[in-house]
């Protein structure tokens, strides 16, 4: 095993920041991820707490670590750039996107866990939203597992509305079975039985959820919960992103 200070460091704050939080933490099917060797951990996404609790059940296994990878504005940061750096998780430029491709190959090929969350941005409906068939692609490329994984429940303290640090909040995790990755198989057909297999661990993971009364925001509406639809939740990531965008504009006018 190799020694990362930095890394074991950070994860040793976080779990005090978890026990601090009286966070009680669910994890079942650990024993999915390889000992030893490469793996993508597909996982969902629903909250800024993902990377920290993505490496739980990796840690839980055998004190792995897993490389993340994740937009490249986090590695530019004053702060948590030279982290994400020295923990070595791997950027990614969406508007080019090849390099990270590559690199996420080749730390799987030496032999790394790589966290990957292929719905690319936050789930706010809590359901599986439609996939980047990327983490298809880098399992197939590496010649590795692919692993889905489910994270359900960070979406109460750190979500895109939520800041809530109430203690003893519950996290239940799942992880799947490695997918079956044939040679020569299609990679879109692949990425749609991705998302069915993390809906299937999503439903699993919901139904041990211990906190889910009737219409609880924080429960997708299919599962009696008042979260928003797909549908509904994807015209409000629209309407952020115009935000967004009008906002960066009127800087641009005011700085010119």
């Amino acid at each position: 095993m190799m020694t990362e200070p930095l890394y074991r460091g950070i994860v040793t704050a976080f779990k005090g920041v978890f026990r601090g939080l009286g966070m009680r933490i669910d994890v079942v099917g650990e024993e999915n991820i390889p000992l030893d060797g490469g793996a993508i951990l597909a996982i969902n996404h629903t909250s800024y707490l993902d990377f920290a609790l993505g490496g739980v059940p990796a840690d839980l296994r055998g004190r792995r670590l897993v490389r993340f990878m994740a937009k490249d504005s986090i590695f530019r940061h004053r702060v948590a750039g030279p982290l994400m750096r020295g923990m070595k998780h791997i950027p990614v430029d969406r508007d080019a996107g090849s390099a990270a491709f590559r690199d996420a190959v080749d730390a799987a090929k030496a032999g790394e866990l790589i966290g990957v969350f292929p719905e690319a941005t936050m789930s706010e409906s809590l359901e599986i939203k439609e996939l980047k068939n990327g983490a298809v692609r880098m399992a197939r490329t590496a010649k590795v597992p692919l692993i889905p994984m489910i994270i359900f429940g960070g979406h109460r303290i750190l979500g895109y509305e939520t800041r809530d640090f109430t203690r003893g909040r519950s996290i239940c995790m799942t992880v799947g079975p490695p997918l079956d990755i044939p040679r020569g198989s299609d990679p879109d057909a692949l990425t749609e039985q991705l998302r069915t297999e993390l809906t299937g661990l999503l439903d699993a993971t919901i139904a041990r959820y211990p906190d889910k009364p009737e219409g609880a925001p924080w429960i997708p509406r299919r599962h009696g919960g008042s979260a928003p639809t797909l549908d509904e939740a994807a015209t409000r990531e629209m309407e952020r992103r115009e935000r967004r965008r009008a906002q960066r504009e009127a800087k641009n006018r005011q700085s010119g």
